[in-house]
């Protein structure tokens, strides 16, 4: 978005440069307020698109969408869910980086970081949008080098055609789910399987002990989303175990909270509207069947609209995790997924 110096990103936390990016960062934003330049001159619509257009390329993580809605809204720019799957569907992804690849984020430094990545992707990127440094993002990036060709892709041999992330939509998912497509096998691009429901993280780790998922399954965790979790933790335990038990190629996971950068399998989250506040997700009930297609893009349940409906309407009301402190207050403000999480002002 142009937030930040050009290199900074990648440099690792021992990296002797880190403390020349700390001090200049410190140099650069007292040079900023005396310019009278806000960060809204500098996040507008078109730095937003840089950034999913970036993320698209490196295969980041699915918590961009969270940030990215929420920073929007505060930044006063329309940005919707479409924009992410309009982007992704004409920028390839060119870093083979971990979670889904071969090198990690110091080989990523290595080869010339994001400056470079960007340079690769220099005719797609809004070059004439300023930044921080004072400067274009096209002069930003006029002097970058990519070393090799392995971890950044030229961009007319990509890892994959599309970019990593992708946004859902069906009738388990009317406001929209996230997934991270790079680190998903082709195998499980399509899937069909029964639904195995639990209403909490601490339910399905209880679960495993009794070691009880079956190839096939599609697993499902709710009340986990920002007003039922509340605050929408991270899903650890769900992702790691499944990996590490071998399904990570027959076992999806769908949950209404979110997942870690470092996902790998069918990992859908931020499924909209969550559970705690009437969505679909509610209304599963173990045996039903649910078909993921990530090329079509769709999320749904095979049941009518009907039964779904009737089923919310027998369901209890949801009764709040933490009934004192401020997590008791923000349960009560905070808003869907699809829109950032945002606390509600009013």
């Amino acid at each position: 978005m142009g937030m930040a110096l050009p290199g900074c990103a990648t440099c690792l936390a021992e990296d002797p440069r880190k403390k020349w990016f700390a001090n200049e960062s410190g140099c650069r934003m007292v040079e900023l307020v005396r310019d009278n330049v806000k960060p809204s001159d500098i996040m507008t619509r078109e730095a937003f698109e840089n950034a999913i257009i970036v993320d698209m390329a490196l295969g980041g993580s699915t918590n961009t969408v969270l940030h990215l809605m929420a920073i929007a809204h505060e930044a006063g720019v329309k940005l919707e869910l479409s924009t992410f799957n309009e982007i992704g569907r004409r920028i390839p992804h060119l870093c083979d980086v971990f979670p889904g690849g071969a090198y990690d984020l110091e080989d990523l430094d290595r080869a010339g970081g994001i400056p470079a990545l960007m340079k690769e992707l220099h005719n797609s990127l809004h070059l004439d949008k300023m930044t921080v440094t004072g400067r274009t993002v096209g002069e930003n990036i006029s002097e970058a080098v990519r070393t090799g060709t392995d971890v950044i892709r030229p961009i007319e041999k990509p890892l994959h055609t599309e970019g990593g992330i992708a946004i859902l939509w069906g009738n388990l998912a009317p406001s929209g789910a996230v997934v991270k497509t790079t680190a998903i096998s082709p195998r499980m691009m399509h899937h069909r399987g029964r639904a195995r429901v639990f209403d909490s993280e601490e339910e399905f780790a209880k679960l495993i002990s009794n070691s009880e998922i079956r190839s096939g399954d599609v697993l499902v965790i709710r009340y986990e989303g920002p007003r039922g979790g509340p605050g929408m933790r991270e899903m650890l335990i769900p992702t790691s175990t499944v990996f590490g038990m071998g399904l990570a190629e027959s076992v999806a996971l769908i949950t209404d909270g979110r997942f870690s950068g470092g996902t790998r399998g069918p990992c859908i989250g931020h499924v909209s509207p969550e559970a705690a506040t009437g969505g679909p997700i509610a209304a599963l009930r173990d045996g039903d069947v649910i078909e993921i297609d990530i090329p079509k893009r769709t999320l749904s349940v095979e049941l009518e609209a009907e039964e779904i409906q009737s089923r919310l309407k027998s369901l209890a009301p949801f009764e709040p995790r933490v009934r004192t402190g401020y997590l008791t207050r923000y349960a009560a403000s905070v808003g869907s997924a699809e829109r950032g999480a945002l606390i509600d002002a009013g």
